[in-house]
């Protein structure tokens, strides 16, 4: 999860996360060249004492700023693009859960476990643990295995929504009447928090997600969940 004064993103708990990051690097390494690019060509304009006025026309110097930005844009939307299909691809997932929003709680259904069904509501500051973290603890955690793959079906109940959990990766809007779905593999187990990214309403920052991630042979034994 985040930590005081953290300047980057998340670390990565799944491999979308892992190619975001990276996506991340590579778009800012490209907006560092241009904005030294410009400023140094300022500093150029601003310092010199040569002057022409004589010059009506530049051919090569326009074609070269022409490619180049279209050049960049490539570079930037072919991996833009990649990550995309990735993000919206579903590989036979090992199971599903749907997840749906309501003002201001998540309902949780695991439709390969029986039609379990439980409610996770944020954990009032009265109820607090040592440990436990202040707006993002909830009574019932999502308990999942890592190293396979998770489908996430996302719907809402009243308003929109979205369930967020950056360290995996995920954002998804959950829409009245349309079920919206996303896939993720968690790489290592851990506790990983979220919260709801859609403005929902005055309770909006009190819908947190929490996933707790757990071996696969340790889930294979029985889902565990903290019920």
């Amino acid at each position: 999860m985040a930590h005081a004064a953290q300047v980057g993103l998340q670390d990565a708990t799944s491999p979308i996360m892992e190619e975001l990051i990276i996506f991340h690097d590579h778009a800012l390494m490209i907006i560092f060249l241009i904005c030294f690019l410009v400023l140094y060509a300022l500093f150029l304009t601003l310092t010199t004492k040569l002057t022409n006025t004589s010059i009506s026309d530049a051919q090569e110097m326009e074609t070269v700023w022409t490619i180049l930005p279209a050049i960049i844009l490539v570079l930037i939307a072919l991996p833009s693009l990649r990550i995309l299909y990735m993000t919206d691809e579903v590989n036979d997932p090992s199971f599903t859960i749907k997840s749906i929003g309501h003002q201001w709680y998540w309902t949780y259904e695991y439709t390969d476990y029986g039609g379990l069904i439980f409610n996770s509501y944020m954990l009032p500051p009265l109820f607090l643990e040592p440990g436990d973290l202040r707006l993002l603890d909830v009574d019932n955690r999502v308990v999942l295995p890592v190293e396979a793959p998770v489908r996430m079906m996302i719907t809402s109940q009243d308003v929109l929504h979205s369930w967020a959990v950056p360290t995996l990766g995920l954002k998804t809007d959950a829409i009245p009447g349309r079920l919206n779905q996303t896939t993720f593999t968690a790489t290592r187990p851990g506790v990983y928090y979220g919260q709801c990214s859609e403005i929902c309403g005055a309770n909006h920052s009190f819908m947190p997600i929490v996933l707790e991630l757990i071996p696969l042979k340790i889930f294979e034994m029985g889902p565990v969940f903290t019920l």
